[in-house]
Parts: C-alpha cells; sequence; structure tokens
C-alpha cells in the first residue's frame, strides 16, 4: 500500500486541478450521487441504529449503577457523533461504493476502454476520477449526519426500554443536548470530509492500475477496500489529534 502514496497523492493533485471542469460534468457527479445514497442509505440506518443502541447497552447501565444517570446521553452522542459514525460510514462507504469503484474501473482499464477514453482526447481524471470523488465526499457527511441522528436515536430507545436503565427519552436528549456541542457534530462531518477523498482516491487509483484480467480486477478490488480501511484508520487517529487542539 505505501509504495503507492505518491501515486495515490498524484492522483488527487491532478483530480484538484481538474475542478474548474467539474461543471461540465455535473450530470455524472449526481448519478454517483444518488447511486451511493440509494446503494448506501438503508445499511447506513440499520448499522446506526443498532451501534447506538450497543453503546447505551455497553455503557448506560454502569454509569447508571454510579449515580451518573445524567451522563448516559452525553456519552452516547459523542461517542456516535464524533467517532463511531464517520469511521463506520466510511468503513461501509469503502466497502460498498469503494469496491464498486474499483471494479468498474479495473474492468474499463483490463478491457482498454480507457484507452479508447484518450484516444478520442477525453481526459480520464476529468471523465471517470473527478465525478466520483465529488460525489462521495458530498454524500458521506450527508449520510454522517443521518447516520448521528439515527444512532442518538437507538441509543435513546435503548436507553428508554432497558430495565436497568430506563431513561426517558425526555432526559435521555436533554442531557445530550448539555454536553454534545455543534462542534463535536462538525468535527465528525469534516473527519467524513477526509475519509470520502481517501476512499475516492485509493479505489480510482486501483482502478486504473489494474492488469491481469478477471483475476487482477479482484485483486483490486480487495487492494481498494483494505487500503482504504487502514488509511481511514490511520488518518481518523490523525485528525482526531488535530481537531483535539
Amino acid at each position: 500500500m505505501f509504495e503507492n502514496i505518491g501515486e495515490i497523492i498524484l492522483l488527487f493533485w491532478r483530480t484538484l486541478l481538474a475542478l474548474p471542469h467539474a461543471w461540465r460534468q455535473r450530470e455524472k457527479v449526481f448519478d454517483q450521487f444518488f447511486e451511493i445514497g440509494n446503494a448506501s442509505l438503508l445499511m447506513v440506518c440499520v448499522l446506526s441504529f443498532f451501534i447506538g443502541g450497543v453503546i447505551a447497552l455497553n455503557f448506560g447501565p454502569p454509569l447508571v449503577e454510579r449515580s451518573f444517570v445524567s451522563a448516559v446521553g452525553g456519552v452516547v452522542g459523542l461517542g456516535i457523533a464524533k467517532e463511531l459514525a464517520p469511521v463506520m460510514m466510511a468503513i461501509l462507504i469503502a466497502g460498498r461504493i469503494g469496491s464498486a469503484m474499483a471494479a468498474e474501473l479495473g474492468s474499463m482499464r483490463v478491457y482498454q476502454e480507457i484507452d479508447a477514453l484518450r484516444t478520442m482526447n477525453i481526459n480520464p481524471i476529468h471523465y471517470l476520477v473527478l465525478p466520483r470523488i465529488l460525489a462521495l465526499a458530498a454524500a458521506l457527511p450527508m449520510l454522517v449526519v443521518f447516520s448521528i441522528l439515527v444512532g442518538w436515536f437507538g441509543g435513546a430507545l435503548v436507553a428508554d426500554m432497558n430495565h436497568s436503565m430506563e431513561i426517558p427519552f425526555r432526559v435521555f436528549f436533554a442531557d445530550l443536548r448539555n454536553i454534545v456541542e455543534l462542534k463535536d457534530v462538525i468535527n465528525g462531518v469534516f473527519k467524513s470530509f477526509c475519509f470520502a477523498i481517501i476512499i475516492g482516491a485509493v479505489s480510482c487509483h486501483q482502478g486504473l492500475i489494474t492488469i491481469g484480467g478477471p483475476r487482477g480486477i479482484g485483486r483490486s478490488v480487495t487492494k481498494a477496500v483494505v487500503n482504504s480501511i487502514v488509511l481511514i484508520v490511520i488518518f481518523d487517529y490523525i485528525l482526531t489529534r488535530c481537531l483535539l487542539k
């Protein structure tokens, strides 16, 4: 993975230089955006709901036993907004969308469709990479906001229904509102924006360098997902460290 970091950064830089051409590719950006949303929304809803429930189930009873009832909503809210929602949604998108991008571009590379684009004087960065990265950079933060809200609801429902907590919705969200600040949510959304760029750049790069026929496409898909997840975890630490200042 790390031997290709320079190539991934170069691809991202060339994509940044192509931003003035984004308006010409707006239809492809919108198509990619809606494809990401349609493919991921239900999974995001289910995953976020149970993540919120699990956090409340794990941390709620010990806090209640120690008379920290007012901290349950804040712990669940902070954990989801700042960490779990952006990281888990990024991993989900890497597996679902990043793999699809790598497979699609890898197929085009293997079957010489990208060479055909160059023959027609169409820049593959403008036509293939830019719309995908832009769509991811717009879609993932929106999915994370939705994930945060659903996760909070899941945590509140478990806290209310679990006999060892029995914290009403009103109390849960009052405590959450007292502890979770807007900047905490913004930090989580900003992380997701960075993760989206990582997923898009890694997946597109892996697709564009695919060789070896169908087996090579399979290897590219695997590498795209694994490398994206590794970089997400690494940059999660780096971003968390920077945002704590």
